[in-house]
């Protein structure tokens, strides 16, 4: 349940199901969300890059722009959180929505609490310092240095642009920085939920932040796969 004592959290939905996109409004307003509607990729995209929201609801299938694209464009600009809608069963939709910056998926039909449970802890992760370790806003190591109150990243002086669970992921490799985390461990601490095989939200994740890495010239040897086992930055 979003904090009544303080703002509510703005909550944009790109849904061409008329139906359902007034039941999300619907629903999501009497948890005390402040609610925008689009129903066309152009639509959407124009609304979300012209407009601050705290998380998008995207889906894949859209008249005039599809979800993907709409993703990959806004993440030019943009790292709201995004969570995009599924066919239920479509292991390739997922997996393109990672590769284009999406933070989380739900497979349709989906139950109502699941997506708010959902939308809670995305907006967790994007509020800000982990209120454990109040005291730590940076952390570096071997050129990469991580600024968690602006939510940046740089290696050797260049920018690495991160959505905020990717930048929860990689401060969380950076705190254990030549240590191996299973899966298990990283689902809980960045997923916030229990590790399963069948779920590659991780994977996809820690792709990109690898490759966006490499980009700026790390070398793509230290951020490690073990396979079965995880992952570990040195």
């Amino acid at each position: 349940m979003p904090d009544k004592n303080k703002d509510p959290n703005s909550i944009l939905i790109i849904e061409d199901d008329l139906v359902l996109n007034h039941q999300l409004k619907q629903l999501l307003e009497n948890q005390s969300f402040v609610v925008c509607q689009c129903f066309n990729g152009e639509q959407g995209l124009l609304t979300a890059v012209s407009n601050h929201f705290d998380l998008i609801l995207l889906d894949i299938s859209l008249p005039q722009r599809d979800g993907y694209s709409v993703l990959n464009t806004l993440r030019k600009t943009r790292q709201t959180p995004v969570i995009i809608l599924t066919a239920h069963g479509a292991e390739e939709e997922r997996i393109l929505g990672f590769k284009n910056g999406a933070d989380d998926y739900l497979p349709k039909p989906f139950n109502f609490t699941e997506l708010v449970l959902r939308i809670e802890v995305i907006l967790r992760r994007a509020s800000g310092p982990n209120h454990q370790q109040p005291d730590i806003s940076v952390l570096q190591h071997e050129g990469l240095m991580l600024d968690r109150l602006k939510q940046q990243v740089f290696f050797h002086g260049h920018a690495v642009q991160l959505t905020p669970i990717q930048f929860k992921l990689l401060w969380i490799l950076m705190q254990h920085a030549n240590h191996l985390l299973s899966k298990a461990q990283l689902y809980r601490l960045v997923m916030e939920r229990d590790f399963s095989r069948y779920d590659r939200s991780l994977d996809m994740h820690m792709s990109r932040v690898r490759r966006k890495l490499v980009e700026v010239g790390m070398p793509v040897d230290r951020l490690q796969t073990v396979h079965g086992t995880g992952y570990i930055l040195l």
